[in-house]
Formats: C-alpha cells, sequence, structure tokens
C-alpha cells in the first residue's frame, strides 16, 4: 500500500539557477538517477533499473534530496519493511545561461556533462550485452532491439531543435510504456539507452 507524502505533479521543465544543483546534474549518475525518478520510485527499484547497488544509489538520491531536485513522494509497505518513494522535481533540467559562469563555460559544462553521461552509460551497455549474450548462449530468449542511423544537421539551431524532438519522441515512448518502474511489479523491466553524438570518421575527424 502506497501512502503519499506530496501529490504535487512534477513540472515539464526546471531551468536551473542554483550552481550546487547544477553540478549535482553534471554528475553523470544523478543525472540518470533523475531520468528514472519522472515516476515515483524507491532506491531500490532505481538500483535494479540502473543495475546498481542499493547502497550507491540511496546516497546518491539523499544528495539530490539535499539539492532540491529530488522530493518524497510518499512510502510503501513490502513485507516488513518500509520503503521510501522519490520523484524528481521536474521531467527535464535545463541549466540557466544565469548561473554566474561565462556563456562559453556554460556550453562546455553542458557538452561535458552529456559526454561523461555517454561514456558512463556505454561501458553499462557493454557489460549489459556480454552477460546477455550468455544468457542467449544457454538457449534463453533475450528480445532486444537496436537502432543505427546517421543524420545531417546543417547548424546549431538544426542541431539543437533535432535533439530536443528526439528527446521529446523518447519521452512520450517510454511515458506510455510506463515510464522507469514498468507497467506493475510482475512487468518485465526493459533498459532503453539513447544517444546522439557525432559521427566518428576514420582518423578520428
Amino acid at each position: 500500500m502506497v501512502m503519499p507524502m506530496n501529490a504535487q505533479e512534477p513540472l515539464d521543465t526546471y531551468i536551473v539557477t542554483d550552481p550546487e544543483q547544477a553540478v549535482a546534474l553534471l554528475n553523470p549518475l544523478r543525472a540518470q538517477i533523475l531520468a528514472h525518478l519522472r515516476e515515483p520510485a524507491s532506491a531500490s527499484e532505481v538500483a535494479r533499473a540502473m543495475n546498481e547497488a542499493p547502497q550507491r544509489i540511496n546516497y546518491h538520491l539523499k544528495a539530490l534530496e539535499k539539492t532540491g531536485l529530488v522530493r518524497r513522494a510518499g512510502t510503501r509497505q513490502v513485507r516488513n519493511l518500509v520503503e521510501v518513494l522519490y520523484t524528481a522535481i521536474a521531467r527535464s533540467f535545463v541549466l540557466s545561461e544565469t548561473l554566474g559562469f561565462e556563456p562559453e563555460t556554460v556550453r562546455r559544462m553542458k557538452e561535458e556533462g552529456s559526454l561523461a553521461h555517454l561514456v558512463h552509460a556505454s561501458d553499462k551497455l557493454k557489460r549489459d550485452a556480454l552477460k546477455l549474450l550468455e544468457r542467449s548462449e544457454t538457449g534463453e530468449t533475450v528480445h532486444s532491439a537496436t537502432l543505427a542511423a546517421t543524420v545531417r544537421l546543417a547548424s546549431d539551431s538544426e542541431r539543437q531543435s533535432f535533439v530536443q524532438e528526439y528527446m521529446e519522441a523518447v519521452r512520450r515512448l517510454t511515458e506510455k510504456y510506463g515510464g522507469a518502474t514498468g507497467n506493475g511489479e510482475d512487468g518485465a523491466a526493459f533498459q532503453l539507452l539513447a544517444a546522439v553524438y557525432p559521427q566518428i570518421l576514420e582518423g578520428g575527424q
């Protein structure tokens, strides 16, 4: 049974003006945790979805709650334990240009934070793929799908528009099928990794 603490709905977009919140968002793991909290979830649920230790997720959840990016949404009785449910204060976050950093610094912070998240996610994808391959070799059916494509974007504004539309389409799809916590306790959880980055040609160009 879920006992609500705060029925306040998350914002669609939150403009980050606090430097401490900006630093938290630029931590790849914490940014990923926030992505899993678009709907209320416990530390153990997020840990399972991210294939991380619950203690590690709980530590970062406390830090995110302290900065005000995450709030407690209720509690849930699980056997003899009471789990605290958390939710992000918004579905998406945008770093304000008025954070006190130079515009070029803000731009580089955004890019470096995204690239660090990409490295973390790609490492996790490799580890998970090897584990799933081992299960497949034992005869287990492993459902998966991949998509690789190249798009040509002529300007900064076109690139920004593409990324925004792309992420919005992915968000709508994940929300339709239950978000980070799945369609109920008995549903099979699937990981979704979405990435957009410049094409690397031969020779590293």
